[in-house]
């Protein structure tokens, strides 16, 4: 019997891009599988940076994998702007309901035509768990971040003050609690993660919780789900023919994602501290936003005026300072020794993938605790400082300056050729690589995933 799952990833280029690579290895391992994802509008901050990516996908739509564009234009112009990300998808849910009504209506006078068996929804579109109830399918929901953010996950007591900005905001702490809540109405959870990775949250996961009254949805370790393809214009192969062009492990690279910025005080400390470390270095700079929920940061207009004097004649040998990086193209290059991050999960997952060791500098969202894991849990990233104040979803200001010195002092540690973090983090890339072949731990629990799916079919069947 063949059958469909409708896919409803939250509208931003992180959520979006692991949540394709997911649905490109479901149905390369299902045959009678298909799927439809629904691409939802864009904070407006955020439209213009993913619309390649998007169009891209549009043009890459078949019978077994389908994208469909839910255009900003067919939204009530009457809705004031979203202020929250939970409000953003609820102004979405009469548009998801049309879109999947057409698709009900389309294969119930379409030969032989798929059953649609349930939504995969993001950790973010909770709320999308109504319109799949009307339906009567059941929802599936796959999150995007790590396992051990949402139970007991860890093996050290995490310090309260490390806590992400959501979970101490009297704005954002109930949105998540929400969330969390309508988790236990999923049938599944997927989670882009490796069983090898947070061994200690999985097991938590799998022997039913420390609390047997409670009943958890199954939970299903689906990572490391990357986009590994990589488009360049002219000005970063340019930069891609300097790292050919240099030693094996010698460069430090820098970038903060598509949200990261610095002050320009901020911008000065670091300038100082890769001077003094004597380390190559290519350095995404951007500046920091004052909303970078809706609007991105952007590039320095004159770097002479941000930069110590002197700072870009005295490095021009040994360093570049560049706008957008195409990260994945830089982290598989061989002369990349190291890679001070934000920390978002996709960054963490894909240094680990090319065997890069990380200087842990988180910036907002769930970042200090996946720092606090990478540092303190498993052993994988160098820290820059013990505990992280401020963060920028909750404004430049609340954030506190890194120093040269504590820079300096992390780049050092993280370009140790011979380090015990640079250990540890082949061998997890090992790991990481060998989930995703025939017999590994991920591509297990996606079989596992397709065949409770298939049961779940029948159940409602019989």
């Amino acid at each position: 019997m063949k059958f469909e799952l409708v896919f409803i990833p939250y509208p931003s280029i992180s959520h979006l891009r692991s949540t394709v690579e997911m649905a490109k290895l479901l149905v390369e391992q299902e045959n009678l599988l298909t799927i439809s994802v629904l691409i939802l509008p864009f904070l407006s901050g955020n439209a213009a940076a993913a619309s390649p990516y998007v169009e891209a996908l549009s043009a890459a739509s078949n019978d077994r994998l389908r994208y469909e564009v839910i255009s900003a234009e067919d939204q009530p112009t009457s809705e004031p702007e979203p202020t929250t990300l939970d409000m953003h998808i609820e102004t979405q849910i009469p548009t998801v309901r049309r879109a999947v009504a057409k698709l009900f209506d389309h294969y119930s006078i379409l030969p032989n035509s798929p059953r649609i068996a349930g939504f995969v929804l993001d950790m973010f579109c909770t709320s999308l768990i109504d319109v799949a109830n009307e339906f009567d399918v059941p929802s599936y929901l796959f999150y995007t971040s790590n396992a051990g953010l949402v139970v007991p996950g860890l093996t050290r007591p995490y310090p309260v003050k490390c806590l992400p900005h959501g979970l101490a905001s009297e704005l954002w702490l109930p949105i998540y609690v929400n969330h969390s809540r309508r988790f236990k109405e999923m049938k599944g959870i997927l989670v882009n993660t490796v069983a090898e990775l947070e061994p200690y949250v999985l097991e938590y996961f799998w022997s039913g919780g420390d609390d047997t009254n409670i009943i958890t949805p199954r939970v299903y370790s689906v990572g490391p789900l990357l986009h590994l393809e990589h488009q360049v214009d002219e000005t970063q192969v340019e930069i891609l023919k300097w790292l050919d062009k240099q030693p094996a492990r010698s460069v430090v690279f820098l970038c903060f994602g598509s949200m990261g910025g610095f002050s320009e005080e901020q911008v000065r400390e670091i300038a100082m501290a890769l001077e003094r470390s004597g380390h190559s270095f290519l350095w995404s700079l951007r500046r920091s936003s004052p909303n970078i929920l809706n609007e991105h940061p952007e590039e320095f207009k004159n770097l002479e005026d941000v930069l110590p004097r002197g700072f870009l004649e005295r490095t021009q040998e040994r360093g570049r300072v560049i706008g957008w990086a195409p990260q994945v193209a830089i982290l598989a290059s061989p002369a990349i020794g190291g890679f001070v991050t934000h920390c978002g999960w996709n960054s963490v997952l894909e240094s680990l993938w090319f065997g890069v060791p990380t200087a842990a500098w988180p910036l907002y969202a769930e970042q200090k605790f996946n720092a606090f894991e990478m540092v303190e849990e498993l052993g994988l990233a160098v820290e820059i400082k013990r505990y992280w104040r401020g963060d920028y979803l909750g404004g430049v200001a609340a954030v506190e300056l890194v120093t040269a010195e504590e820079i300096e002092r992390a780049v050092r540690c993280l370009m140790n050729k011979d380090g015990e973090v640079r250990k540890r983090v082949k061998e997890m890339s090992k790991k990481c690589h060998a989930a995703l072949v025939v017999g590994g731990s991920s591509r297990i629990a996606m079989r596992k995933f397709i065949q409770d799916v298939v049961k779940n079919i029948a159940l409602a069947c019989s």
